[in-house]
């Protein structure tokens, strides 16, 4: 069983703090990842794990050990890394053994560890190669494979697939996800791609300027960002947020200061006249055939095959994204009436950002 915590982790660089007080609370055999855009701190907060960065204040514990001040070699965990980081000059055979001659195990373990790792991963006719006779693919396998061998209790996986092309980084998805699920091994997944995110994770840990602004199951964030940020992160296209209004009586939202959506406003705990920020998934708004809706006018239209995407302005120039089926035929220049559906709203402070409840 081998469970990581990290309780309350801050990291700073001189007088920089690039990571504010960051805990959770990973179960074995969980698949956690590490999801923000750049600069947000997510490859420092693993780095940290591993014990590649020191930590300036709170705990980190690996099966049950406080770890901070121990070495990367002695916390048991591999990790694979953006750029694959093999030996050029040696086989793949002996990239996947070589932390484990390092140990000075036996040859017949090594072997045997090293051709059973070839096997679930599909290496055994590569054995003999050398790095530069693989593919992009078959390069992560073979870093992937130099993992599995160690036998850690944690694996740590640092953007492992940026280097992949688009279609490659489908089918690695699917194959690490698999692996995991096979092995069992609790994994901590770092990654600036939200698709990745939502595909892997058992749960996900939305990074943002060093905070984890939402820690859940990938669908709950989705569902129920607590943030924008996590709203306006989480989701391709982005979820449309809007400044808005509440109205005297507390039954409608004045959003943008031109569209009007009927809310219960009690039960949203909302007051006359408090400002807020609107949000609704491209996916959730409507367009209303029947002409009881509120114009918009198409500006660009993208085709995707099966969903098209519009991007549309109010006649105040406000911004929305709608998703529709790919059957759609609307063009670019129509005026067409959209609806904003009551049960798909989400609101969020206008001060905080934070979401407001239900």
């Amino acid at each position: 069983m081998t469970e990581v915590h990290v309780r309350d982790v801050t990291k700073s660089f001189g007088a920089t703090d690039v990571i504010h007080g960051i805990s959770i609370d990973i179960t074995d055999g969980e698949f956690v990842v590490i999801v923000g855009p750049s600069g947000c701190g997510k490859s420092t907060l693993l780095r940290m794990i591993a014990g590649l960065e020191t930590v300036t204040s709170g705990e980190i514990q690996i099966g049950g050990r406080v770890v901070n001040k121990l070495e990367p070699a002695e916390r048991n965990i591999a990790m694979v890394f953006q750029n694959y980081a093999l030996y050029p000059h040696m086989s793949v055979f002996d990239n996947m053994a070589y932390g484990l001659k390092i140990r000075r195990l036996a040859k017949e373990d090594i072997r045997a560890r090293v051709e059973e790792a070839a096997k679930t991963l599909e290496l055994e006719g590569l054995l003999e190669r050398r790095p530069r006779q693989l593919s992009g693919g078959q390069r992560q396998r073979v870093a992937m494979g130099r993992a599995i061998v160690r036998q850690p209790d944690v694996f740590l996986f640092d953007e492992p697939l940026s280097n992949l092309d688009a279609k490659l980084r489908v089918q690695m998805r699917l194959e690490i996800k698999d692996l995991q699920r096979k092995i069992g091994t609790t994994s901590v997944y770092v990654t600036h791609d939200q698709v990745e995110a939502m595909t892997l994770a058992d749960r996900l840990v939305v990074m943002n300027e060093g905070r984890a602004e939402q820690i859940g199951a990938p669908l709950d964030v989705y569902e129920h960002p607590e943030s924008t940020f996590a709203a306006g992160f989480i989701g391709s296209p982005a979820m449309n947020l809007l400044g808005a209004e509440v109205d005297g009586d507390g039954k409608l939202l004045n959003i943008a200061g031109e569209m009007q959506v009927p809310i219960d406003g009690a039960a949203h705990g909302l007051a006359s006249g408090q400002n807020l920020i609107f949000g609704i998934r491209p996916e959730h708004v409507e367009l209303a055939r029947s002409g009881d809706g509120q114009d918009v006018q198409v500006q660009a239209v993208e085709r995707l095959g099966a969903d098209t995407l519009i991007y549309a302005r109010s006649p105040g120039g406000t911004l929305l994204t709608v998703r529709t089926s790919g059957v759609d035929r609307i063009q670019p220049g129509e005026t067409v009436p959209v609806r904003f559906p009551t049960d798909n709203l989400h609101l969020f402070d206008a001060q905080t950002t934070r979401r407001l409840s239900p």
